[in-house]
């Protein structure tokens, strides 16, 4: 199973963030788990991805040109692709992966989780999105999910469809269990 893991290019305020990335990373590996990810060698991306090549695991990397040539890109990947844009980025990871994860992180992993998740949705893919929610911090998240739901702008059953764990061996267990939901079309 490759797990794309969307995260932080910040290790943030808290060194529990790292701690959790790095446990994550770590219990991947130990279950025979690859990594797909933005390819960068900074924040949280740079902790999961060291933490399962240290594992023996197979590490894919996808990153635009622009930040490749910032020197951000991760050197010691299975494989890096640099592709041209954030657009393509997102594509190749979606295409790679089994299963989609965010650990803490800002804006883009945002973006790429909630993209990923929408995705489902509307049945362009069967995988699993989940949240690692580490100290809680998707709580308020969570929450206006939870209100997008009651205010009638998101199904139950696409509500439902995010798996929140903060343990990765319950996080990892839930991801190979996940089954979709049968999609309504009204």
């Amino acid at each position: 199973m490759k797990i794309a893991v969307f995260c932080g290019s910040s290790r943030g305020n808290d060194q529990s963030f790292a701690e959790a990335a790095s446990e994550f990373g770590t219990y991947m590996a130990s279950q025979g788990m690859d990594l797909v990810f933005g390819g960068g060698k900074v924040g949280l991306m740079g902790v999961v991805a060291d933490a399962v090549l240290a594992g023996g695991r197979e590490v894919y990397g996808v990153i635009p040109e622009s930040l490749r040539d910032r020197e951000l890109a991760h050197q010691g990947l299975t494989r890096l692709d640099v592709v041209a844009s954030m657009h393509e980025r997102k594509a190749l990871m979606a295409d790679m992966a089994d299963a989609f994860v965010a650990l803490p992180g800002g804006p883009g992993t945002m973006d790429e989780i909630f993209e990923a998740w929408t995705w489902g949705q509307l049945g362009y893919h069967n995988k699993p999105c989940a949240f690692y929610n580490v100290d809680g911090y998707y709580d308020e998240l969570l929450a206006f999910i939870r209100k997008m739901s009651g205010a009638g702008f998101l199904r139950s059953e696409y509500a439902a469809m995010l798996i929140v764990e903060q343990q990765p061996d319950a996080l990892v267990s839930a991801l190979r269990n996940y089954q979709p939901p049968a999609r309504k079309w009204s």
